[in-house]
C-alpha cells in the first residue's frame, strides 16, 4: 500500500471525491514533476541546448504547477473547491504546453517522449478529478 493510500484510509477527514481518482491526481501530479524535472536537466545536457529553451522552460513550469497540484490535492480537511479546481485547470494547461512542446522533439530525443507521456497522465488524472468536483 503506498503512503498516499494510507494517508487517506488514516484521515479523519473523509474526501468527497473517490479515493481512486484522487490518488491518481496525485501519484500522476509528482510523476510528472519528476520527468519534466530531468527532461529539463536533460536538455540542457543536449549539444543543440539553445533550441530547447522554450522546451526547458515548459518542462520547469509544468514541474512547479504539478508539485503545487499535488500538494493542494492531499489536503482535503475543509477543502475550497474553487482553488482545487482553479489549480487543476492550471495544471492541465501546464501539462498540455509541455506535452506538446517534448512531443515535438519525442522522436530523436527519449526524455521528452518519457516527459510527454508523463504529462498526457497527469493532465489526464487531472481532468479526471476535475469532473468529480461540485
Amino acid at each position: 500500500m503506498t503512503y498516499i493510500k494510507q494517508m487517506f484510509a488514516s484521515h479523519p477527514v473523509n474526501p468527497s471525491s473517490d479515493h481512486a481518482v484522487v490518488i491518481e491526481c496525485i501519484t500522476a501530479s509528482y510523476s510528472c514533476l519528476e520527468a519534466c524535472n530531468a527532461c529539463a536537466d536533460a536538455c540542457l545536457g543536449e549539444k543543440n541546448v539553445a533550441e530547447l529553451v522554450d522546451c526547458i522552460r515548459a518542462c520547469t513550469d509544468c514541474a512547479d504547477v504539478c508539485l503545487a497540484t499535488a500538494r493542494i490535492m492531499s489536503r482535503f480537511t475543509r477543502t475550497d473547491f474553487k482553488l482545487a479546481g482553479a489549480q487543476l485547470r492550471a495544471c492541465i494547461q501546464a501539462c498540455e504546453i509541455c506535452g506538446a512542446d517534448c512531443a515535438k522533439h519525442g522522436e530523436h530525443m527519449e526524455h521528452c517522449r518519457v516527459c510527454a507521456e508523463a504529462c498526457r497522465r497527469c493532465a489526464a488524472a487531472c481532468q479526471a478529478l476535475l469532473a468529480e468536483k461540485p
